[in-house]
């Protein structure tokens, strides 16, 4: 129980803010690209839906968690959903990025010929899922300890649990590179370009870095590794795929909207970061700054 109200006091200030990025994904997708929106909505509409309900369901357990009644019963039913929901939803959104990139889903002048089923269920897109739930809880442990600098047996076990997620990535990698070249040729052949060993050598360097550092106990060198970490992982992951949506017949250049759309689309994304970026930087400052005073 301790450790879920941890996890509850983390998040709480900042709940609301993780929804922005979505919803600003969203947006940008369907707006920018909507052919590759109305494609992957419609090929991928099971796991979609399943992630979203996920996504409702764990902020709905968040709060009725908080403002329910007090009694262990209630507490544990609620936080038993938020667990649940918070354990596939991350799995489904690996899933679906592994899906996008099989070559299974087929898209001819805007219809989808492939189905439901297509891509999702294939070996390659499950170790795509498992390996984006190892991921999530890796990088939540390696946060919460920092976040429970002030609780020294919470912030040991979170940082065990880091360790051990930590440790399970580079294997768990591995078979989503080796599935990758049955399952995703396409993403195979991106992942073995000549940038591919330079971009493997330094996300092992700050996974080493992480894993070192969550041992010797540096908590906030940790967390900035971890992030660097995953952070390369995308970029790897979004040059192997690109220019590709949707394997292989979406691509940047045959799903965006017209000119004049994307210039606006930027303007507007521009003026909104003004305002976004410095709101999410003072609501930052005001709950999570204690951690480095």
């Amino acid at each position: 129980m301790r450790q879920r109200k941890a996890i509850a006091d983390a998040i709480g200030p900042i709940w609301e803010a993780n929804h922005v990025w979505l919803i600003l994904v969203i947006v940008l997708l369907f707006t920018g690209f909507p052919a590759g929106f109305a494609g992957m909505m419609t090929a991928l509409n099971i796991p979609l839906t399943a992630m979203l309900i996920g996504i409702v369901l764990r902020g709905s357990a968040f709060i009725f968690r908080k403002y329910d009644s007090r009694s262990d019963g209630a507490q544990r039913r609620w936080s038993t959903v938020f667990g649940i929901a918070s354990f596939f939803t991350p799995f489904f959104q690996g899933l679906i990025l592994g899906a996008l990139t099989t070559g299974k889903i087929r898209i001819v002048k805007g219809q989808v010929m492939s189905g439901f089923f297509a891509g999702w269920l294939t070996p390659f897109a499950l170790a795509c899922g498992v390996f984006a739930l190892g991921l999530f809880a890796f990088l939540a442990a390696t946060y919460l300890t920092l976040d429970t600098q002030d609780q020294p047996d919470l912030q040991n076990d979170f940082r065990r649990r880091a360790l051990w997620s930590g440790l399970t990535l580079a294997p768990i990698a591995g078979v989503v590179f080796l599935a990758s070249k049955q399952g995703a040729p396409e993403m195979y052949d991106g992942l073995t370009h000549w940038w591919a060993p330079l971009l493997l050598a330094w996300t092992s360097l700050t996974s080493i870095v992480t894993l070192v550092a969550l041992w010797r106990r540096w908590f906030a060198l940790a967390r900035m590794a971890a992030i660097s970490q995953v952070t390369l992982i995308l970029v790897g992951w979004c040059l192997a795929q690109y220019p590709n949506l949707v394997t292989p017949d979406l691509t940047v250049s045959n799903a965006h909207a017209p000119e004049i759309t994307l210039r606006l689309l930027v303007l507007a994304l521009g003026a909104g970061a003004i305002v976004l970026l410095p709101s999410l930087a003072f609501l930052f400052y005001l709950f999570k700054g204690k951690e480095s005073r």
